[in-house]
């Protein structure tokens, strides 16, 4: 009769502990996917962001108008940051990328005219919009022209749209195979089970009764995956931090919640769902059927 039971408790650890790796293993995954998704979020905003449209200003302009002019192009609520550019900077700049002065081949005029750099909020940054805004610049006094490069804005723009569909198919596909794993798992852990489910039918306990216990279990084990997910997930994530310092950039504190977060529902609520599924499926079979799986 001890060894029977001793068999027995070896089974149930067993199973937990195969319960445990697979729904953190899965977990991981699922954590990598939302890390990627919101990693991939930033990483957008902060290209978009970092587009340049540079205002070429007239020649005449003197440095108190175009002081004037930054301004007022400051106020503007689509802006984020702005860098003025005189024509003396412009000449030192090109000298440098020259490697010889050019206005001792002009007569000692400057032939670079000022500029102002502009950074747009990461919602603005498209064609139509920057379209539009160009426009509106080009009002301004003093301004001769607005350049950006339209084929790098489109390029972004396209590359970012085509990640993010491919990291929504694979989180949905994720998903699904997720909930498959851990409710195949959980399903031959409460397997062993079903002739105990079926006693406590017989002498009278109701389903809610029956189901409690391996609803606690299942909570317990989502939250015991989740947490040796997280931590996985973090020393992956220090690592990636030692291996690039920048990715602080992009992998922020919200990102790290948000992917904590999504990890610890996954986990209880995917292993709660399977374990009532499973033992509902136990308690509407007959004692027959029983022995037929």
């Amino acid at each position: 009769m001890g060894k029977r039971r001793n068999k027995a408790g070896k089974r149930r650890n067993f199973h937990g502990t195969t319960l445990l790796i697979s729904t953190s293993m899965v977990l991981i995954l699922l954590g990598m996917v939302v890390l990627t998704v919101f990693t991939a979020r930033n990483l957008s905003a902060y290209a978009k962001e970092n587009l340049t449209l540079t205002m070429i200003l007239l020649p005449e302009t003197s440095s108190q108008e175009a002081q004037q002019l930054c301004a007022q192009v400051k106020r503007l609520p689509y802006i984020t940051n702005i860098n003025y550019i005189s024509k003396d900077k412009s000449l030192a700049e090109g000298t440098k990328e020259l490697g010889a002065d050019p206005t001792e081949f002009i007569g000692g005029e400057n032939p670079f005219t000022a500029s102002i750099d502009l950074q747009l909020r990461a919602e603005y940054a498209n064609n139509d919009s920057i379209r539009w805004i160009s426009k509106r610049l080009k009002q301004y006094k003093n301004v001769a022209d607005v350049d950006y490069r339209k084929e790098l804005v489109e390029s972004v723009n396209k590359t970012l749209q085509q990640i993010s569909l491919v990291l929504l198919v694979l989180a949905a596909l994720l998903t699904v195979v997720s909930f498959s794993l851990i409710n195949n798992t959980i399903r031959l852990s409460i397997y062993s089970r079903r002739f105990s489910i079926h006693t406590m039918k017989l002498v009278g306990a109701s389903w809610g009764f029956i189901r409690r216990p391996f609803i606690r279990k299942a909570v317990a084990q989502g939250l015991l995956s989740a947490m040796v997910a997280m931590i996985v997930l973090g020393c992956g994530i220090y690592a990636l931090y030692y291996w690039e310092p920048d990715m602080i950039k992009f992998i922020d504190r919200k990102v790290l919640a948000f992917t904590a977060g999504a990890v610890l529902v996954a986990g209880v609520l995917i292993t709660t769902l399977c374990a009532e599924f499973s033992v509902n499926k136990f308690l509407r079979m007959k004692a027959g059927d029983l022995y037929k799986i």
